[in-house]
């Protein structure tokens, strides 16, 4: 019943079709009415092995695929997760995932991040203190699951700094208010709690004083109003004061100004409003009303680039009133722009951009606020010091679905390489299973038959199907595989699966690209890379600059220049201030000298022709901050006691499932205090003998830690991947690994003789709990 089923040029209908008969076409020898049942039996057979084979094909594609995609995820990139957070907060959010930084100057227009003003936590902290200062890690950690924290506003109180800000709740996943505490200037920050929580979104929490009363008057727009709450218990316990506005407004803040009270803000609600570039304001004699429209509303209602959203709390300064806007021009929040009100009054009003002078990061997504930053409140303190906090992330808005996009199109990308390569290769000669198809069905409904009729749907479903399964046959008849234009499409086919499967890779497992710090106890900080090396390594060490400035976490790169015409900053493409420190000696003791312009304690030594991601870099700094007075390094190795002392390479360590020194080639060390240690009287001998062999100065410095102390002194960290660039340009220090080997040999019994065994020290691999040593 019904009409046939339509049989594409590779074979006849049914599930089995989708694969071809190993005997052509699913043809009998002899095509006997009476040998019918044989012939289905041998075609059922054939079928079978075609099946076999062809899901073998893809079995065999997914394996290779799978593992290109897993190598380079252990290798290559991150897993996109937030290190050291509560598994509760912190979660991918689409809006971004910013954070508050604190910023001191002279002037509004001078402001410099509290890392370039040197502000220490206390004396035995491995800092200074770096921003951001608060994250959505401080909350969570502190009981409040949140996701970020944005639109902070200042409340001073004497010396003490209280921020208000909004936080992304990762529960509800709805904006609340809250507030953090700090009593040293911005060092470490108390976080109280949830200030304001309501049943709708709350955000931009403008927080103000008036007759003695402290006011909070959020952003509420989902409610559809503008509330004004008072403080009943500051910080944390606020009361309705009154509803002074029923519009939507979006960002807005209030003043006073020559005698009357000023309310700015943005309804987005209104008819032939331009989102994001539309500004009104209203007058009042008084912060609760009533509030008159302004004769010029909307002042602004133009492209959402030029600032017309409120972007914080207006200031004074010189006499002069300044108001911050938000240019969301690129993305949501890219960046802040000031504008001097130069006309402000019920009837008229002017204002002109004037440069803020907030310098962005070179460091690109690296930065904290890399990517776009949005929110400033900037106000003076009684000495005279201006302190201002801004807002800041490291990705753009819509960042995690644009990575899901390219990701799952990747991936679906890839899926038709494996097919398209199938077709070539003889593997898969149907695209859709006729069965798959409404005419192939054998026993149809009365319903079906109407259904199926010509002219409906059925039809072009028929037609299409018939012209997917003819699109296989074509493919192969063109594009032979024995030929060089087959061979040549099968190795691009090939390239391109596993490029796009690595891409697939990076967008959905991988971060947004962004290294980020890791921070300790809620708090971040920085550190100083110094590097030893002279002319003929010029060309490496520019690659060494450019990789390793734009790490979040480093402060400055020092290079120890001990032979030939030293080279000029500008000669580098850096993120962060390249200082150029000329030896009169070419010695390798010049790595370990004592070095006053150095602004931190701690110090990553690492060689020039090492090449890791920052994202190694930083889990090490996380690790060495934990008990700064050892050395904690990228590579182990082990020197067992007793018999003749040779020195070996991690092989060895690992053979022997410990370590017990750690190679300060790649190593982070309290500077002061190494540096010390090393220039002392006791160690005299030993930089002698390093001089004498122009070799082994990270072994004698791992000597003269043990020799200082009677627990663990070293610490080992396992890069993702490391790469000794050297290799390729022929000026690598110790080519010859033997030779190498030999003289740092020499180098084990002379200084186990003059500081004592190290055989009797051992740490296991595989100690951490974050499996950062296996």
């Amino acid at each position: 019943m019904g009409s046939g089923p339509i049989v594409s040029s590779g074979g006849g209908g049914g599930w089995s079709r989708w694969f071809h008969d190993s005997n052509g076409g699913g043809k009998s020898s002899n095509g006997g009415a009476a040998r019918n049942g044989n012939h289905n039996n041998n075609n059922n057979n054939n079928e079978a092995c075609v099946f076999s084979s062809t899901l073998a094909y893809f079995l065999l594609s997914l394996a290779v695929l799978g593992s290109i995609g897993i190598l380079y995820a252990r290798f290559m990139i991150t897993a996109n997760v937030r290190t050291g957070i509560t598994a509760v907060g912190c979660q991918q959010d689409n809006e971004g995932s910013w954070a508050i930084g604190i910023f001191y100057g002279d002037s509004p227009f001078s402001l410099k991040p509290i890392e370039d003003i040197n502000v220490w936590k206390n004396k035995s902290a491995a800092w200074p203190v770096a921003n951001p200062i608060i994250t959505c890690a401080s909350l969570s950690d502190a009981g409040s699951p949140s996701n970020f924290v944005a639109d902070p506003f200042l409340y001073v109180q004497g010396d003490i700094l209280y921020v208000f800000y909004e936080t992304k709740n990762s529960i509800t996943m709805q904006g609340d208010i809250g507030v953090s505490r700090s009593l040293d200037k911005g060092a470490t920050w108390q976080q109280l709690g949830i200030a304001l929580d309501e049943d709708w979104h709350l955000s931009y929490p403008y927080v103000f004083e008036y007759n003695g009363n402290i006011y909070m008057m959020p952003e509420g727009s989902t409610k559809g109003d503008l509330r004004l709450y008072r403080s009943t218990d500051f910080p944390l316990k606020w009361t309705l004061e009154k509803v002074i506005m029923k519009k939507p407004l979006v960002d807005s803040f209030m003043i006073p100004h020559k005698g009357k009270f000023y309310l700015f803000g943005s309804d987005h609600s209104g008819f032939g409003t331009k989102k994001n570039g539309h500004l009104s304001i209203w007058h009042s004699v008084s912060p609760l009303g009533p509030w008159k429209p302004h004769k010029k509303n909307p002042v602004h209602n133009t492209h959402k680039s030029v600032g017309a959203r409120n972007g914080g709390r207006p200031f004074v300064h010189n006499g002069n009133l300044y108001r911050i806007g938000q240019d969301c021009g690129d993305t949501y929040g890219r960046r802040i722009r000031v504008f001097k009100i130069s006309v402000l009054t019920t009837e008229d009003f002017e204002e002109i951009e004037v440069p803020s002078n907030i310098e962005e990061s070179l460091k690109g997504r690296n930065a904290w606020n890399g990517a776009r930053h949005h929110h400033l409140d900037v106000q003076r303190l009684s000495s005279g010091e201006w302190v201002a906090v801004i807002d800041g992330d490291r990705v753009p808005s819509g960042d995690s679905v644009r990575r899901s996009v390219f990701g799952f199109g990747a991936v679906i990308a890839v899926g038709a390489l494996v097919v398209l390569v199938g077709m070539v290769v003889g593997a898969v000669k149907c695209l859709v299973p006729l069965s798959w198809c409404p005419h192939s069905m054998g026993k149809r409904s009365d319903s079906f038959l109407a259904w199926e009729r010509p002219s409906l749907l059925s039809s072009k479903i028929r037609l299409l199907c018939s012209r997917l399964n003819r699109a296989s046959s074509i493919v192969h008849a063109r594009v032979r595989p024995n030929t060089c234009t087959g061979v040549l499409f099968l190795v691009l086919a090939v390239v391109a699966a596993a490029a796009l499967t690595c891409t697939g890779v990076k967008y959905l497992y991988g971060r947004s690209g962004a290294e980020e710090p890791y921070p300790l106890d809620g708090s971040y900080s920085q550190f100083t890379m110094l590097t030893m090396t002279f002319d003929a390594r010029l060309w490496n060490l520019k690659m060494y600059v450019k990789h390793y400035s734009r790490c979040a976490s480093v402060r400055e790169i020092v290079v120890v220049w001990n032979k030939g015409t030293p080279p000029l900053q500008s000669d580098f493409d850096s993120a962060v201030p390249v200082r150029i420190r000329v030896e009169e000696k070419n010695s390798l003791n010049n790595r370990f000298k004592a070095d006053p312009a150095i602004k931190t304690r701690g110090v990553l030594e690492l060689d020039d022709d090492i090449m890791m991601t920052c994202d190694d870099v930083e889990r090490g700094f996380r690790v060495w901050r934990e008990r700064p007075d050892r050395i904690v390094g990228f590579y182990p190795r082990f020197v067992g006691g007793g018999g003749r002392l040779r020195y070996r390479g991690e092989k060895y360590a690992r053979g022997h499932n410990g370590y017990n020194m750690i190679l300060t080639g790649a190593a982070f060390i309290d500077g002061g205090a190494a540096f010390e240690r090393y220039w002392s009287e006791e160690a005299r001998a030993g930089r002698a003998l390093v001089d004498g062999f122009f070799n082994c100065e990270d072994v004698l410095m791992n000597y003269l830690y043990a020799n200082g102390s009677s627990s663990s002194v070293v610490e080992y960290v396992r890069p993702t991947w490391a790469v000794d660039t050297s290799k390729f340009s022929g000026v690598a220090i110790s080519r010859n690994t033997q030779a190498h080997y030999g003289v740092r040999s020499n180098c084990l019994k002379k200084f186990s003789d003059m500081y004592g065994s190290l055989g009797d020290r051992k740490l296991e691999f595989n100690r951490r709990k974050d499996g950062w040593d296996v």
